[in-house]
């Protein structure tokens, strides 16, 4: 039996979903989104993978992440490896995988032998992607048992592909890598591999040569352990919730409207869907039109020339660690943080949370401006940067979810899901923060 015999007879996935408008797509009030998980995935899925940035300099913007997040650089393909195509640095801190891509010269690229390590990569898209978004992620890869068979059922159900199938490697370590589009130029990357706990360092992709640790910053750790989630920006959130969730199956994680997290002035709609074992949560955010201020979406939106990816979720061992690591970079190379809440924020948070923690975490909470929400199965911190680059546009989220403790003392992916308090606050620290703008 083939793939497309699978697709077609539902051998061990579901099989063709109904993509008609009738989907469930409309966010509802916060308090009244009950969190389910119907197991409805139409592939198998084990967990993110890595992220792809594109730029114009992969060199400068590599070490930069590295030192403000504390990745140590681990791998590369550029001219040392004989890769006259793109220059690619793979970043990596425990299961956390950043690939920084920028193009060479179009003219210095072997036309008959193509020398590019990735092997979707494109001169001409990357560059209309760099001209349109600047600094900006590409593709968030994601770990799936079967990279040829997640595709062409993504393709059956209606997405759209950007590459077919591509094998990579020796067969007895082969790796597969695919597309399909998740925001027209930004791609959603299948990869999979014939031994899956491959060393990631040494064998990233194939072209890619290991990076002594003297290279970088030895020993860099500020305590990051995976991504917990990657959140867009969409003109309108029914199309592209649909979208996902018909060639996917993943389920609704979370939902926002403009009344639990937006102001008098601005506002939004958001909705998250998640796999089945919730290791990969996506979500998406629409602008509400016609309030006192510009939604902070639609800012994004007009900067960055259309959808694309808002922000990656950092998950953190240690929040006070990792942050106390970040801020004291801040300065000088690192990345910088969005304005505090206000003081009483931090004096009500006791009444709020309880003994969720200890009153000397409570203190460095507010001393390193760090929101707190309660769930009803976690305590969440969460702080997020201001953008990345030059633009309005992307910037990073640093995540500690605390509790949902399972077998071999690990914590559920997406424990307890997302707090109202936290995202309502960041909106009004964004809002605050555009107001510094001249418009």
């Amino acid at each position: 039996m083939g793939k497309e015999d699978e697709l077609v007879n539902g051998s061990g996935v579901a099989g063709k979903q109904d993509r008609s408008p009738a989907l469930d797509f409309k966010p509802v009030n916060y308090n009244n989104f009950n969190r389910t998980n119907p197991m409805s995935d139409l592939f198998s899925v084990r967990r993110f993978h890595h992220v792809e940035f594109w730029c114009s300099d992969a060199t400068n913007t590599s070490r930069r992440f590295s030192w403000a997040l504390g990745m140590p650089i681990v791998a590369k393909s550029d001219i040392s490896t004989g890769n006259t195509t793109h220059a690619s640095y793979l970043l990596r801190s425990s299961q956390l995988l950043f690939l920084i891509t920028a193009p060479y010269s179009a003219t210095i690229s072997t036309v008959d032998t193509n020398t590019a390590s990735i092997p979707t990569f494109s001169h001409a898209a990357c560059r209309a992607f760099i001209a349109a978004h600047g600094l900006a992620v590409r593709s968030v890869a994601i770990e799936v048992d079967d990279a040829e068979l997640a595709y062409s059922i993504s393709v059956y159900n209606g997405a759209k592909s950007s590459s077919p199938p591509i094998t990579l490697g020796e067969q007895e370590n082969a790796g597969v890598l695919a597309e399909v589009q998740v925001y027209n130029d930004a791609v959603l990357r299948y990869i999979s591999f014939t031994k899956p706990t491959i060393d990631i360092t040494s064998t990233f992709l194939p072209g890619f040569e290991p990076i002594e640790s003297s290279s970088s910053f030895p020993g860099q750790d500020y305590g990051l352990r995976r991504l917990d989630h990657a959140f867009g920006n969409v003109p309108e959130l029914a199309s592209a919730v649909n979208y996902i969730k018909s060639f996917t199956g993943f389920h609704k994680f979370a939902e926002f409207r403009a009344e639990d997290v937006g102001t008098i002035e601005s506002g939004l709609n958001s909705m998250a869907l998640a796999c089945n074992n919730e290791t990969v949560i996506l979500g998406f955010c629409e602008p509400i039109y016609g309030t006192r201020r510009r939604s902070q979406i639609q800012t994004y939106l007009e900067h960055n020339e259309g959808p694309g990816f808002q922000h990656l979720a950092l998950e953190s061992e240690d929040i006070f660690w990792t942050l106390r690591e970040m801020k004291q970079r801040s300065g000088f190379g690192g990345l910088e943080f969005m304005p505090p809440p206000p003081p009483t924020y931090y004096r009500n948070l006791k009444k709020r949370i309880g003994d969720a923690l200890s009153d000397d975490q409570m203190k460095a909470c507010e001393e390193l401006g760090i929101l707190v929400d309660r769930t009803d199965e976690d305590t969440l911190l969460q702080i997020f940067t201001k953008p990345l680059g030059d633009r309005p546009t992307i910037f990073i989220e640093i995540i500690q979810r605390k509790g949902c403790m399972i077998e071999n003392n690990k914590q559920k992916p997406g424990c307890g899901g997302f707090g109202e308090g936290n995202i309502s606050e960041l909106f009004k620290c964004v809002e605050e923060y555009e107001k510094t703008f001249k418009e």
